[in-house]
């Protein structure tokens, strides 16, 4: 799987993609939200993980999630 965050422009707010192997895309959310629904992507227990990875992340920059 891999992520990849996205900037926003002016009221468009920044979004996290999460991309499978063959990078379809199987999700699509705000990076300043919640994280909801993990379980569905197999990532679930790892939400603390995942938010502090967002937080790092450069805009625009695909990389191998490894959580």
């Amino acid at each position: 799987m891999y992520i990849i965050k996205v900037k926003g422009k002016a009221k468009i707010p920044d979004y996290i993609q999460l991309r499978d192997e063959n990078f379809v895309l199987i999700a699509y959310f705000r990076a300043d939200r919640p994280l909801k629904n993990l379980d569905r992507y197999g990532l679930e227990g790892k939400e603390e993980a995942l938010a502090g990875l967002i937080e790092s992340l450069e805009f625009g920059k695909l990389q191998k999630l490894d959580i």
